[in-house]
């Protein structure tokens, strides 16, 4: 009896066991540094990063390249690496604990070896069952037999819960998909607020600010029950739920400062309410991905921008609250909130968004793969020729 490979097989047994718990089962955050499923995603993500960015970063017709193309593969590709990692892992435990045991194995040439223990530790991990291997002795039939029902549990339970992480992508995607047509592609919050325009009472936003509050918790509970979904991108190249969790914080933030003579008023409490579930969710989402905050360089809202922002907000008719007290005000809440999205974002190579949206650019909905012009859209939405000058959103 080997006691060092009985040893190792158990200690490999108990990690992946305890790992694969830990990553699919357990519905709560993990706060132990030194995993496994953690070393593996951040060192396999510094790898991909590294070879994305030796491939073309031109755009196609649908606004991807092939780098953005690869990086889309992270996120599933990287989960069933794990889940084959965790399967080869458990059948080399068990093969050295079979090994390491003692345990009486016969091959197709008399006494096996522990190339042959290790393949009837495979056939009987995944149930196949070829019978060319066989355990002779009372301990490597027990050995087999627990392997077996190991093998069959873990993989019922990996197989039951592989939808559960992609319906919960699927549900945060409805709506990041929703802010297409109002907010823009890429979403700003400027784009959301002059497309909203004077909302008497707040009524409408304080409806959006509860339907993003409650989006909000949802991205979070799903995102620290399985951490591999912030590597999950959208299916569009001007969205992402970074994005969408960046707007929110902005939009909240120019609500709490004063947006509009009586959209503002109504909806400010949501807003304080959305604030605080979106930030949160920031903060505990960079503690998972190992992202410590970091400055704003350069500053995503500038003195120039901010005065243009007021403009286009102004002509909107929803103008942002004037004054030193306002813009202090809204210096604090942005320093609550972009450092960490900031940090995110350097993690997760997704782009935040801009505060005004971006000149001549289309959404998505406007364009389809066979009608390449965003004014048919616009025309037809308007029932007139869109306006080529003045103040747009």
């Amino acid at each position: 009896m080997s006691i060092l490979a009985v040893i190792l097989g158990l200690l490999l047994i108990g990690l992946i066991l305890l790992e694969a718990f830990e990553t699919m089962i357990l519905p709560r955050r993990v706060t132990r540094r030194l995993r496994m499923t953690r070393v593996f995603f951040l060192s396999l993500w510094r790898v991909w990063i590294a070879v994305a960015h030796r491939l073309p970063g031109g755009v196609d017709r649908e606004g991807e390249g092939q780098r953005k193309q690869f990086l889309g593969l992270f996120g599933p590709l990287a989960l069933l690496l794990l889940l084959a990692i965790w399967a080869s892992g458990l059948v080399l435990g068990f093969a050295l604990l079979i090994w390491g045991a003692g345990g009486e194995v016969a091959g197709t040439h008399g006494r096996a070896g522990f190339g042959d223990i290790l393949y009837m530790s495979g056939i009987t991990f995944f149930t196949i069952g070829f019978g060319d291997v066989t355990p002779r002795g009372e301990l490597g039939r027990l050995l087999s037999v627990a392997e077996g029902a190991t093998g069959f549990s873990f993989l019922a339970v990996i197989i039951g819960y592989l939808p559960v992480i992609f319906t919960s992508f699927a549900q945060r995607e409805i709506t990041i998909v929703l802010l297409d047509a109002r907010a823009g592609s890429p979403p700003s919050a400027a784009g959301f607020l002059c497309r909203l325009g004077p909302d008497d009472g707040g009524a409408h936003l304080d409806g959006y600010l509860r339907e993003w509050e409650q989006w909000t918790a949802e991205l979070l509970e799903s995102h620290l029950a399985y951490p591999m979904l912030s590597f999950f991108r959208s299916q569009h190249e001007h969205q992402s739920w970074l994005a969408t969790l960046t707007v929110i914080l902005d939009v909240t933030a120019l609500v709490i400062v004063g947006v509009g003579d009586q959209m503002g008023g109504g909806a400010q409490r949501q807003a304080r309410l959305t604030f605080a579930m979106a930030r949160h969710a920031a903060g505990d989402l960079c503690q998972i991905l190992n992202s410590p905050p970091r400055s704003v360089d350069p500053a995503r809202l500038p003195p120039a921008e901010l005065s243009f922002l007021r403009e286009r907000l102004a002509a909107a008719g929803v103008p942002l609250r004037l004054g030193e007290a306002a813009e202090r005000q809204l210096a604090a809440l942005r320093d609550l909130y972009e450092p960490y999205v900031t940090a995110l974002s350097a993690r997760v190579l997704m782009k935040l968004p801009p505060w005004l949206p971006e000149a001549s650019v289309a959404d998505d909905w406007e364009t389809t793969a066979w009608q390449w012009d965003p004014a048919v859209a616009r025309d037809a939405m308007n029932a007139v020729p869109a306006p080529t000058d003045g103040p747009s959103c």
